[in-house]
């Protein structure tokens, strides 16, 4: 089955600078997530765009790689939907949260409070500045905390866009390939005979079928 990372760009989009935009460019199985209002953001409308992406792409192994907006839109996604798709989510990357619950958040963007502080469904990296305008330190931990996210923590990295210096972003695509071998071990550690020397691709649809693992 192959595999599509999802791109997920946060409020406004992410500019043709943005290590987002660079990896669309970068990956052929890269894909956008398409809003319909970049600079109104209303929840209800950015989870149906996720939705209907993920469902497009059901057929797929997804990774979703989500930036600012973009990771509290994943939450809320994962606390409507995270249950019962049939789509193949195998984790997510998600780069500083905006933390829509903070004063003073801007009012364009309107109904995503409150942030779930669910666990995923799916093995996920937090990856925080300790000095981002759009999440604190304590925010960006309790999140990871609560969605179940290993937590990686940049100094003086801000918010994590082209404007702290972020085009090319060789650290997070470091990042992303931790994260698919995160995604494995997980993998191994539940299904083992998968792994076994000599197993073959029948073998393991067969047990499949049998519900033996």
């Amino acid at each position: 089955m192959s595999e599509i990372i999802l791109i997920l760009p946060g409020w406004g989009d992410s500019g043709p600078e943005h290590w987002q935009s660079l990896w669309l460019k970068k990956y052929p199985n890269a894909v956008k997530v398409e809003q319909q209002d970049w600079q109104n953001p209303k929840k209800d409308g950015w989870i149906k765009a996720l939705n209907e992406t993920i469902e497009k792409y059901k057929g797929h192994e997804l990774i979703l790689v989500g930036h600012s907006l973009a990771c509290p839109t994943i939450a809320h996604w994962a606390k409507q939907f995270g249950q019962t798709t049939k789509a193949k989510i195998k984790g997510a990357l998600l780069v500083a949260p905006g933390d829509a619950d903070a004063p003073g958040f801007p009012s364009e963007i309107q109904g995503f409070t409150p942030i779930p502080l669910d666990t995923l469904p799916f093995k996920s990296i937090l990856v925080a500045g300790d000095n981002d305008l759009w999440v604190s330190l304590d925010r960006a931990k309790l999140f990871a905390k609560s969605w179940g996210s290993e937590l990686v923590i940049l100094p003086g990295a801000g918010h994590i866009n082209a404007a702290a210096g972020f085009g090319e972003w060789p650290e997070g695509e470091k990042l992303l390939k931790l994260l698919k071998i995160r995604i494995l071990n997980e993998e191994i550690l539940k299904h083992p005979f998968k792994f076994q020397k000599g197993f073959t691709a029948e073998k393991v649809r067969e047990l499949n079928r049998r519900k033996r693992y």
